[in-house]
C-alpha cells in the first residue's frame, strides 16, 4: 500500500475508533482527532493569488485550516470548502480568527486567478495558494498528502486524500479532520483551540 494512503487510512480510523478523547486524561476532548506532537506539517511556503509568498507564521493569533484539492474536482472540494465556510459561520464573531488555507495540487491548471475566483465564491477569506508542482510536491509530502494524476479521455483528474488539517493560534499542528466529519464537530473543536480556557474550565466540571 502506498505509504501516505496507509497514513490516511491511520488517520481516518483512528478519527472513529477515538473520536472524543485523548491520549492522557489531561487533553482537551476533541470531537476530530487530536494530532498534537505530530512531526509532519510543520509550515508551507506557497504563492497566494498575488505573487506572495505566504508561511503559518503569517496567520499567528489565528486557527489555521489546510485543505488539499483541485478546482476541477467535482465533488470532494467544494464539499470540504463548503464544509469550512460552515465552520466561520457556526464560530459567529470568531470566525474571524479561523483562516482557510486551500492548497491547490493541480497548479498546472488552476492560474492564481482562477484561484482567487474560486476560493472567493465560498468565503471571501479563503485564502488559495499555488507553488510549482516540484513545490507543490514538496509540500504534500511534508503534510502526509497523497494526491496523482489520473488521464482521462480528454486529459487528468487528480487523484488526492481528502484529510485536513486545523493548526491553533501558536501555529502548531493540533487537529487532522476526516472528510466525513461535520461543520458542528469542527466548529467545537476550533472554538477549544481558539478559547484554551474553556478546556480546563470543562475538565474541572
Amino acid at each position: 500500500m502506498n505509504p501516505w494512503r496507509r497514513a490516511l487510512l491511520c488517520v481516518c480510523l483512528a478519527g472513529c475508533v477515538l473520536p472524543m478523547t485523548g491520549c492522557g486524561g489531561d487533553k482537551p476532548r476533541f470531537h476530530n482527532t487530536d494530532i498534537t506532537g505530530a512531526n509532519y506539517g510543520r509550515d508551507f511556503a506557497l504563492l497566494d493569488p498575488d505573487g506572495k509568498t505566504r508561511r503559518l507564521a503569517d496567520f499567528q493569533g489565528k486557527a489555521v485550516m489546510v485543505l488539499f484539492g483541485f478546482i476541477q474536482c467535482p465533488d470532494v472540494c467544494p464539499t470540504a470548502l463548503q464544509r469550512a465556510a460552515a465552520v466561520r459561520r457556526l464560530l459567529g464573531a470568531d470566525g474571524e480568527r479561523l483562516q482557510i488555507i486551500f492548497i491547490t495540487v493541480d497548479p498546472e491548471r488552476d492560474f492564481p486567478e482562477i484561484l482567487r475566483e474560486y476560493s472567493a465564491a465560498f468565503d471571501a477569506d479563503v485564502l488559495g495558494l499555488y507553488g510549482t508542482p516540484e513545490k507543490v510536491r514538496e509540500t504534500a509530502d511534508a503534510f502526509r498528502v497523497y494526491f496523482r494524476k489520473v488521464p482521462t479521455g480528454g486529459g487528468y483528474t487528480v487523484d488526492h486524500s481528502a484529510t485536513s488539517y486545523i493548526f491553533d493560534p501558536e501555529g502548531r499542528l493540533r487537529l487532522a479532520v476526516a472528510y466525513q466529519s461535520t461543520a458542528k464537530s469542527i466548529a467545537d473543536d476550533v472554538a477549544l483551540l481558539l478559547h484554551p480556557s474553556s478546556i480546563s474550565n470543562k475538565e474541572d466540571q
